[in-house]
């Protein structure tokens, strides 16, 4: 069964609470009810440009699917508001909820259902940071203090679903740099280009030691996407370019359409990342 709980203008109708298992063992852990939650931005929504949201697919579909082979019972329940930031998932004014903000509607959610939650994923902050490099250049002010807010954010948001999901493998996923397709515009578009993969690095730290701060781990997108590798490679037409411009072009919008979501190949690759760092916590069973 899969529930997905979309954006609404009410009151979402109750779920029903799963019972305990009364076997103990993994196998009775593993077939009895629960819960995967996902939350974040565009990204967990399963956005893609002229279809918009999709929130039982894209990189959550692929993870319940996983979380599924072991653990066949569980259900979705996906909260995710496109373009959301930090600040409006604490604060609301994004997206509608009945409770006010995205974090208040998953904290009614595991007030209720947070022992039986068993996987928890999360993905916020680039909507803090993109409006720093909208110029075509990186604003290294504005980017220190929006990075400043969303490491503190992720940590108090983290800490309220850590407190409610006690049992819970909590991920957080890095990001990928869009900005990277900036180098094919020139050399003013490379020099985007690699400030902000340096920045794009110490924010990714950030959010994996926010992640870390309550006993979850980061998923490793930003390493997937090879987003630190300048080594050039073919890219047709007798181009070469660096892997990390290569993988963006190929799995994401930005080069063909400017907009920097990902494909279906690049929702594969960020699913990929997130299904490894449960296994690093609890493998999954194959499938």
């Amino acid at each position: 069964m899969v529930v997905v709980l979309t954006v609404l203008l009410g009151a979402a109708g109750a779920l029903v609470a799963p019972t305990a298992s009364a076997d103990p063992s993994p196998q009775g852990r593993a077939n009895a009810k629960g819960y995967y939650l996902a939350l974040g931005d565009s990204l967990a929504a399963g956005y893609q440009p002229g279809v918009g949201d999709d929130r039982a697919g894209g990189y959550v579909g692929q993870v319940l699917t996983a979380v599924q082979r072991s653990a066949p019972k569980t259900a979705l329940v996906n909260l995710a508001c496109s373009g959301e930031t930090t600040v409006t998932m604490l604060e609301g004014g994004r997206c509608t909820y009945a409770a006010g903000s995205q974090l208040a509607a998953a904290r009614d959610f595991l007030h209720a259902h947070g022992q039986f939650v068993r996987v928890v994923t999360i993905d916020i902050g680039a909507n803090d940071i993109t409006r720093c490099a909208a110029g075509g250049s990186l604003d290294q002010a504005c980017f220190v203090r929006a990075m400043g807010t969303v490491h503190a954010n992720a940590r108090a948001i983290l800490a309220q679903l850590r407190a409610l999901a006690p049992h819970a493998s909590i991920v957080v996923l890095t990001y990928y740099n869009p900005f990277l397709a900036a180098w094919l515009t020139g050399s003013s578009g490379q020099v985007l280009a690699r400030t902000t993969t340096g920045g794009l690095q110490a924010f990714n730290a950030g959010l994996v030691a926010a992640a870390t701060s309550v006993g979850g781990v980061g998923a490793d997108v930003a390493g997937a996407f090879s987003s630190t590798v300048w080594t050039l490679v073919p890219f047709g037409g007798g181009m070469q370019v660096p892997l990390n411009v290569a993988r963006i072009c190929q799995w994401t919008w930005m080069c063909t359409l400017g907009d920097i979501h990902t494909n279906d190949t690049g929702y594969a690759v960020l699913a990929t990342s997130v299904i490894a760092a449960l296994d690093a916590m609890e493998p999954l069973a194959a499938g």
